[in-house]
């Protein structure tokens, strides 16, 4: 090997100080520039989790109601997707604060008060409290004053309303005037169904929340049916609710008739569409509620809520079987029944295509 050679061999393999020196420097700035890269990344990703955190600390809470609602942030208007069938999905929205309920279903016990809170909860412009508050009528709640009453109510954008129902509003003492004193221009909403049809069923629930704790129960007829005298037991519960007059002439003597709306549940039953209907216009709203919305299930024989990807329909202890009751109780009933029926309808100016006792028939 010769010295030139030698020498460039030597030169390859050893650079000069200035050229280590540079290949260092270029080396630095490119693990710099790739760490100073990773940084970026690392707090790019820092900041978007963080920003997901804040965004979702501010929209999400506990307790609202209508499940998620897409917003227009230019005209506050909102649009149904599939939470608005699950109230208990729970978001809020800037602009949306809690309010105390510009309108109340006060009752009555098994007419379909659940039933017309949820049709009437497919409305984009009214929001419903999930659970019944028991506000009015229960005393340790009443204590607990307006603010927490308030507390218990959905998010709600302005131009919303407000819904809550309590079905035992309707025959508790004082909850008219409680009502009243929190809001005097409060609407409210009752909704009837024959009342012999309404009796059995109160009494069908309590037949299976009995049978489900293994106690004992005694038959409708024994419970309806005074046994000493043949006559229709006024001392039962199922049947005092269900002369419906006696409790609304309360509601007519606190508030006026305007701001007081009657609901057919049986027709709510055969034909929801109209009822909901009727019950927008009391509201002042816009008919948003449409067949689209709404869809009788076959194998459930009832009509069930729905949007463009779900449906959903009440759970199965709605539209529990009614037990067997022999026509001659029916008729009785019936007969009973009729007078009192005859008065609600002169009190309300409407009247309802109930069945007539046999008699009346003939």
């Amino acid at each position: 090997m010769t010295p030139g050679s030698e020498k460039t061999l030597v030169s390859y393999a050893q650079p000069n100080a200035a050229e280590h020196v540079t290949a260092t420097k270029v080396a630095s700035r490119s693990s710099y520039m790739t760490l100073g890269k990773s940084r970026l990344f690392v707090s790019g990703t820092f900041l978007s989790v963080l920003l997901v955190f804040v965004v979702l600390s501010v929209v999400y809470t506990g307790s609202s109601s209508n499940g998620l609602l897409c917003v227009d942030s230019k005209t506050h208007t909102t649009v149904q997707n599939n939470s608005v069938l699950h109230p208990e999905m729970r978001i809020r929205f800037r602009g949306t604060k809690r309010r105390l309920p510009q309108c109340i279903i006060i009752g009555v016990r098994k007419c379909g008060t659940r039933a017309l809170l949820e049709f009437l909860n497919l409305h984009p412009q009214i929001q419903v409290a999930a659970q019944e508050v028991h506000f009015f009528d229960e005393e340790d709640n009443y204590d607990l004053g307006l603010e927490w009453y308030r507390k218990k109510m959905p998010f709600s954008f302005p131009n919303q309303i407000t819904i809550e129902k309590s079905p035992s509003y309707f025959i508790t003492d004082g909850v008219p005037e409680k009502i009243y004193h929190m809001n005097s221009s409060v609407k409210i909403i009752a909704i009837f169904r024959d009342p012999t049809t309404r009796a059995i069923s109160d009494y069908a629930q309590i037949l299976d929340h009995k049978r489900s704790k293994n106690k004992t129960y005694h038959t409708f007829e024994e419970l309806a049916i005074d046994e000493e005298s043949g006559l229709v037991n006024t001392k039962y519960k199922a049947i005092r609710i269900s002369v419906y007059h006696r409790f609304l002439q309360r509601w007519f003597e606190v508030f006026d008739s305007k701001q007081i709306h009657i609901v057919d549940g049986d027709r709510l039953i055969t034909d929801p569409l109209s009822e909901i209907s009727n019950v927008e216009n009391f509201l002042g709203l816009d008919h948003r509620v449409t067949e689209n919305n709404i869809h009788f299930n076959e194998s459930k024989g009832f009509y069930c809520m729905r949007n463009e990807t779900q449906e959903k329909c009440l759970k199965s202890s709605k539209g529990r079987k009614h037990p067997s009751v022999s026509p001659d109780v029916l008729d009785k009933l019936q007969r009973f029944f009729q007078p009192h029926n005859q008065q609600l309808f002169e009190m309300i100016g409407q009247t309802f295509n109930w069945p007539a006792p046999r008699a009346m028939l003939q």
